[in-house]
């Protein structure tokens, strides 16, 4: 734990992390004061492509939470990055929220649904067939397939929630097409979440609540990691992976050392 505390970098999920739907999770407050406190780089690093960093900066501002918009980095911004670079001024249909909309606007890519050269899935609230067909339809007609993330599921204050790769699994099926998933565990969006840090891999850490993109993302960028069970997984689903985080701990909470409490919530 104490190697832990002497990182400068922190990479955190959100979902599952920070709160769950519009709940603020255990000990978060405390966890943030702690890292401001000390000083700490910390960068909020989501796969959700729903919300805009300004959007996560309000939801955090509504629970009790002051954080800069510079502190926050989606799979959205991560993908429309990915698309201007390969394609730049490329047109793409998209199956998401505003969040990757206007991502994918920012980036100079525009909306089509007649022959794009991408189909991007990000989560949709108003997933439906029709979508799906035309999707279909799109990716067999010569359409580039991309996903925002690799999430098969989702935390939400009700239960688990289907997410992107669950959403693109029909698509998938009907074409024989394959995805490409920008979001964790592709190390682009790792190492443009180190370079606006401003740390080094070695003196970084990312906490998570998934093995499957949290956990392999930070051993395969070489960050240390933290496995939260405040999130999806549970102690014995760890056992099903072929690797394993350094430290599982409860909830955030528990990075802040016990005579620090009182005075981070200060």
């Amino acid at each position: 734990m104490e190697q832990l505390r002497k990182k400068q970098g922190f990479i955190c999920d959100m979902d599952g992390v920070i709160y769950h739907g519009n709940r603020l999770l255990p000990g978060v407050e405390s966890f943030l004061n702690w890292l401001k406190r000390e000083n700490k780089h910390y960068l909020f690093l989501t796969n959700s492509s729903q919300y805009t960093p300004r959007e996560l900066q309000q939801k955090l501002a509504r629970m009790g939470l002051e954080v800069d918009a510079s502190h926050f980095y989606t799979s959205a911004l991560a993908t429309a990055r990915f698309l201007s670079s390969q394609a730049p001024g490329c047109s793409a249909y998209v199956m998401g929220e505003h969040g990757i909309l206007n991502a994918l606007y920012e980036a100079g890519i525009t909306y089509n649904d007649v022959d794009p050269d991408y189909v991007v899935v990000g989560e949709a609230s108003g997933y439906n067939v029709d979508m799906m067909t035309k999707a279909i339809r799109l990716v067999n007609a010569g359409a580039k397939l991309i996903g925002t993330n690799y999430d098969l599921t989702g935390p939400t204050e009700t239960g688990i929630a289907p997410a992107c790769r669950a959403l693109l699994a029909p698509i998938e099926a009907v074409t024989g097409k394959r995805a490409y998933y920008v979001g964790k565990p592709n190390p682009l969006m790792m190492r443009t979440g180190l370079k606006m840090l401003g740390v080094h891999s070695e003196d970084a850490v990312i906490i998570g609540d998934r093995m499957d993109t949290d956990i392999v993302a930070g051993i395969e960028t070489g960050l240390d990691t933290v496995l939260v069970l405040s999130g999806v997984t549970s102690p014995s689903e760890c056992e099903n992976f072929p690797y394993r985080p350094r430290l599982i701990l409860n909830g955030v909470g528990d990075i802040v050392p016990e005579n620090d409490e009182e005075k981070c919530q200060k």
